[in-house]
């Protein structure tokens, strides 16, 4: 059901296959000029240009991203605005796509698909820009193109400080999946990411000779034990419907075979998939390796840097999502995603409104799953046009003074 009769979905499909060979070209320069987080300028200048040349006003965000308003605010319309978001930093890894585009900045790439996350962004709003032109837009749009995804404390927190939140009644956001074919999106009701946390556990001791581990503390083995027990003490002090999943990544300790030594650290990430229990993960986490080294004569200090929460999809955004998803790829364009244990940023903005994230699919029919933070990680560029259709349509729909929910289970 077309819930715009004003803004039929075709419209919206036309508009976005008209520039869609500038959005690619839009990527192909986002991708062979990457920037890690927080230096993302040229990335910034190149969007806000675009934007000014629609006859649009970007606002530059504090060091690097950009907020752009686009039609009428709440004054006008008595509804708040409905934000769009993507995320304009690379990571530091070396791009191996092998194709033209390839970075051209050596130890950087648009390895998790920034660079078509903000593609599509810009393509909406061009396109929201020209409905807002012919009277035809429901309400208000801002576009939000933040820094530091990639980082803890990410940029969405910079955002916000910023003010990017103001005004705004609901948020949506698409991500790139390389498991699901172009062509479908997917999304879920409730939690779709998990909350991270960067945890180091540190422990000191006097050191020894490993002859005599009984006048000394046993560093090395206590460290052992942490690995091994702490994450099954977690799996019994919170609720394992949580998904709460510690996974060491660093282990260092000593120089010497026969030399205990005086302090060594394991690193690694502390994830949840709901958000009581993110909540408690870390008084916990710190109890629990307490009680795991107290026999071995050695002190603790545990570190939490708090991360991101889960991305928690709203009931309502996510069947806009759906709706939006169906007038543009058909019914079975849009499918169940599963939860993923990765962490996203864009759960600080769910904490200020309602709204939704979709999985966009980027893997090409029957081609490889190219995985996400891989330097040769690829997309099926027909994605960029399919983001920018989506994020068009739902904000259109979420811009509506009702609209009926779609059937069917999305949890």
């Amino acid at each position: 059901m077309d819930t715009s009769p004003t803004v039929p979905a075709a419209r919206i499909r036309a508009a976005v296959d008209a520039i869609e060979a500038e959005l690619v070209a839009l990527r192909r320069d986002l991708h062979a000029h990457p920037e890690v987080a927080r230096t993302e300028r040229r990335s910034t200048d190149l969007v806000a240009a675009r934007l000014r040349e629609a006859g649009l006003q970007p606002h530059p965000l504090p060091g690097t991203g950009l907020v752009c308003d686009i039609g009428p605010g709440a004054v006008t319309t008595g509804r708040r605005r409905v934000l769009l978001r993507a995320d304009l930093d690379a990571l530091p890894v070396p791009d191996r796509c092998g194709e033209p585009w390839e970075s051209a900045s050596p130890g950087v790439a648009h390895a998790c698909g920034h660079d078509v996350h903000t593609a599509a962004v810009l393509g909406a709003g061009l396109v929201l820009a020209r409905l807002a032109e012919s009277g035809d837009l429901p309400t208000g749009v801002r576009l939000l193109f933040q820094a530091a995804e990639e980082v803890q404390p990410g940029g969405a927190l910079d955002a916000m400080d910023a003010g990017a939140m103001e005004g705004v009644g609901q948020v949506f956001a698409v991500h790139c999946d390389p498991r699901l074919e172009v062509g479908h999106v997917g999304t879920r009701i409730g939690a779709i990411t998990s909350a991270s946390d960067d945890v180091t556990v540190t422990l000191s001791s006097p050191g020894g000779h490993t002859s005599r581990p009984h006048v000394t503390g046993d560093l090395v083995f206590a460290l052992g034990k942490v690995l091994t027990e702490v994450p099954a003490v977690l799996g019994r002090r919170l609720d394992p419907r949580a998904g709460v999943n510690l996974t060491w990544g660093i282990v260092s300790a000593g120089a010497a075979p026969n030399a205990i030594p005086a302090s060594g650290h394991v690193r690694g990430t502390l994830r949840c998939l709901e958000s009581r229990a993110w909540e408690e993960a870390a008084r916990v986490l710190r109890e629990a390796v307490e009680l795991v080294v107290a026999p071995y004569q050695v002190d603790a200090d545990v570190h939490v840097q708090r991360g991101v929460p889960p991305v928690v999809n709203d009931e309502h955004a996510t069947r806009l999502l759906d709706q939006a998803g169906r007038d543009m790829l058909g019914r079975d364009g849009v499918v169940l995603t599963e939860q993923s244990l990765g962490g996203e940023d864009f759960a600080w903005l769910l904490t200020r409104a309602p709204g939704a994230m979709a999985r966009l699919g980027t893997r090409a029919p029957g081609g490889p799953a190219f995985d996400l933070h891989q330097g040769d990680f690829r997309v099926d560029e027909r994605a960029i046009a399919i983001g920018a259709q989506l994020l068009a349509r739902v904000a259109v729909l979420a811009g509506m003074p009702s609209a009926p929910p779609p059937d069917g289970p999305r949890s």
